[in-house]
């Protein structure tokens, strides 16, 4: 099997909006051998490759999952989300990959306990969520408030935030944030 990096490269830059310039200037890597790649007249080693996807950004695992000719999918069935939690805390994203996406929309779930840890979270953007099922305490930038079904929390993400679920019931929230951030 086949894989042709200069089409996908082509494509993953497109849909940043980036020129060739742009990428190699934010990149290090000449305008020129970018445009090799994307013209198929030149393989890039992976240390290359990688440090050209840094500038995108995306990872080399996300690079090659890419499907650049799929048609864009809209409906996904509950089976069909990705699991990016793990441990007690699970994410399901809507979407296969984060990667061009503006927003990013997760089906939540704490388990009694859970906790995002002591140390805040902060990243650029904005997120919010509204509260399904359970119990979940919400702290943002020293403000703490627990909040129950029906409940909601929207804030400026670079704000510190921590979340963990109160009671001995799981707490499930649907969540959006942009840009994506896990």
């Amino acid at each position: 099997m086949s894989i042709d990096v200069g089409s996908r490269l082509r494509f993953v830059r497109e849909r940043q909006g980036l020129s060739q310039r742009e990428l190699a200037k934010l990149t290090g890597v000449t305008n020129s051998t970018i445009s090799l790649i994307e013209a198929s007249r030149m393989n890039p080693s992976i240390g290359a490759l990688k440090r050209i996807l840094d500038g995108i950004p995306i990872g080399l695992s996300e690079f090659f999952a890419i499907e650049p000719n799929a048609p864009s999918r809209v409906f996904y069935a509950a089976g069909e989300l990705t699991e990016i939690g793990k441990g007690p805390i699970s994410y399901l994203q809507v979407g296969e990959s984060r990667f061009g996406r503006s927003l990013q929309i997760l089906s939540e779930t704490y388990e009694p306990g859970a906790d995002t840890g002591r140390v805040p979270l902060t990243h650029d953007g904005e997120e919010g969520a509204v509260v399904i099922s359970g119990r979940l305490e919400v702290t943002v930038d020293g403000q703490r408030r627990v909040l129950g079904p029906g409940d909601a929390y929207y804030f400026e993400s670079h704000k510190p935030h921590r979340f963990r679920c109160v009671g001995p019931d799981p707490c499930r929230l649907v969540s959006a944030c942009t840009p994506p951030s896990f």
